[in-house]
């Protein structure tokens, strides 16, 4: 995501020139689209700005527009995460393009309205959201303790459970403490999103 600002002008007006060919979007992932996908999707604040976390009363209503569109988008989701900065979503569905244009609607509304309560009028709030189709049980089960990990290893709370913006909790109560040490063992995150699982 943040290779293009390390390229010479040279090298990027030579990616602008293969995504246009390509009919990509010119500075951001493609969002596949097949019959029916499960994805991981992903979106950061620009820079990484906590300007989520601004306050737990914006992390709820941030958490409550992402699961509403994911309840009107979604045949299922299967872990979620949000961060002050970020959000991970595990899910499955019959359209990634609608889902994502739906979440473009979610990031327009929510940046209006945190400009206005910021007082930062044209401030840039997200940097769009990637998704990346699950390929295997593997992938899966690996993706599912990614997301549920990701507030320990930002160093938020010592236990998944403890995040309140998370799946993490209703997971363990769903499958058992010993089902997820299982899934935990069995299935690591170890290098997860550094290429094995593209």
């Amino acid at each position: 995501m943040y290779d293009y600002r390390k390229m010479t002008n040279d090298e990027r007006a030579r990616v602008v020139e293969y995504r246009q060919k390509q009919g990509l979007p010119w500075h951001s992932p493609p969002h596949w689209d097949a019959a029916s996908q499960t994805c991981l999707i992903s979106a950061a604040c620009y820079e990484h700005q906590p300007i989520i976390g601004v306050a737990p009363e914006r992390m709820s209503e941030c958490e409550h527009e992402l699961l509403a569109a994911c309840s009107e988008f979604c045949t299922r989701v299967h872990a979620w995460c949000l961060l002050p900065n970020h959000y991970h979503l595990l899910v499955s569905t019959g359209s990634i393009k609608r889902f994502s244009v739906e979440l473009g609607k979610v990031h327009g509304r929510s940046s209006y309205r945190w400009n206005t309560e910021d007082n930062r009028t044209g401030r840039h709030v997200w940097h769009r959201c990637f998704d990346r189709v699950i390929r295997n049980e593997r992938h899966f089960w690996s993706t599912i303790n990614y997301v549920h990990n990701n507030p320990v290893h930002h160093g938020y709370v010592d236990k998944w459970q403890d995040w309140p913006w998370s799946s993490a909790a209703a997971f363990v109560d769903r499958v058992g403490r010993d089902e997820a040490i299982r899934v935990w063992n069995e299935y690591p995150i170890l290098d997860y999103g550094k290429g094995w699982d593209l």
